[in-house]
């Protein structure tokens, strides 16, 4: 566990509910403070521009924080949290792109595709997100600067 995490914001449209609450289970039980942003009603429909906005208002002022956002595709949430100054999401499929994106891009938010990914790589790649360092070198934070 990456005790330098304050919290680990988590939602969902209705499509990614179910991997969602095993998100949610995996992730306490390893002592992670997880924060449940919704939905949790695979019945009713919910935007995901709107998920992301709630994702992106909590994390608003906690450079600690980090986030995960699930749809169908992933792709939705992650164009959706990019929008926010303050978000660097990217779609993840597996664990060595969580590690890539968080040491060279610093990303704080995994956007994950529910339609597409096993339920237990899920976690895998969820783990390789929270657990990998970002390579805080000049050039890197440059880059990282002009996008925020």
């Amino acid at each position: 566990m990456n005790k330098t995490i304050s919290k680990v914001y988590i939602a969902a449209d209705h499509r990614g509910v179910g991997v969602k609450l095993y998100l949610i289970e995996m992730l306490n039980a390893v002592g992670y403070n997880v924060v449940n942003l919704g939905t949790d009603d695979v019945n009713t429909p919910v935007d995901f521009p709107d998920v992301a906005k709630t994702l992106a208002d909590a994390m608003l002022g906690d450079e600690k924080a980090r986030g995960i956002l699930i749809c169908g595709t992933g792709a939705g949430m992650q164009i959706a949290a990019n929008r926010y100054r303050h978000i660097r999401a990217s779609r993840c499929e597996r664990p060595d792109q969580a590690r890539e994106d968080r040491y060279h891009d610093d990303i704080n938010v995994l956007a994950l595709a529910a339609d597409d990914i096993d339920i237990e790589v899920s976690f895998l790649v969820t783990r390789a997100f929270l657990e990998s360092p970002f390579d805080a070198a000049e050039r890197r934070i440059r880059r990282i600067k002009k996008i925020s």
